[in-house]
């Protein structure tokens, strides 16, 4: 992505050094409510604020009151919301930070939705330990050489074939989420093949150590 919009969803703030790289390297920065309180304390100033704002502090509201874009909606969650006004402003290079932590009911809520995104922008999920990237047809993807990867399907039965990772997957039915899991990358790439089905696929970095 050369220019891209960072999406700060209200987990836990990211600390590792490739999340918050792209946080500095962000041509928007566009948080969902609450967010915007970690965002700031660590340093960085939003382009917009998007939620029904229950969780914005009244000093941030009104600081930021040219900032804010309500929408109250009960209908979607904030992250939804934020992916859907960056859609309409056409900015459709989205990466997503924060949206894992907390709560293990809105981290798996979360990551499913990407696929849903995925329709209309080229988006990714960056955490502290890796990537989540959403594939709504087949694809070569870059890696390196002893790179962690899990499959996941969103489509229960969706057959994958692989070519280039450690564990071959040949036509295999993904009928629940552990059955593609702790695979490794063989090289500088990999593909995955399967037609019919959503997959999302989970990169570990290759060094986790937070600072």
């Amino acid at each position: 992505m050369k220019s891209f919009t960072v999406i700060v969803a209200d987990g836990s703030f990211p600390v590792h050094e490739i999340p918050l790289g792209y946080l500095e390297k962000a041509s928007k920065i566009v948080c969902c409510d609450g967010s915007a309180e970690s965002l700031i304390k660590a340093g960085f100033e939003p382009d917009a604020i998007v939620g029904d704002m229950d969780s914005l502090s009244a000093e941030l509201a009104g600081k930021y009151k040219d900032k804010i874009f309500r929408d109250s909606g009960q209908d979607t969650n904030d992250l939804t919301k934020a992916v859907t006004w960056c859609t309409k402003k056409n900015y459709t290079d989205l990466v997503i930070v924060g949206a894992t932590g907390k709560r293990e009911d809105h981290t798996l809520g979360n990551i499913s939705l990407l696929t849903e995104y995925a329709k209309d922008v080229n988006i990714i999920m960056v955490t502290d330990t890796g990537i989540f990237r959403p594939l709504c047809e087949s694809a070569v993807i870059t890696s390196f050489p002893g790179q962690q990867v899990s499959i996941f399907a969103i489509d229960p039965g969706t057959e994958v074939t692989s070519v280039g990772l450690r564990y071959p997957l040949k036509k295999t039915k993904l009928n629940n989420w552990w059955v593609a899991t702790l695979n490794e990358a063989t090289g500088e790439n990999f593909r995955l093949e399967f037609i019919g089905g959503r997959v999302i696929i989970y990169l570990k970095f290759a060094d986790t150590s937070v600072k």
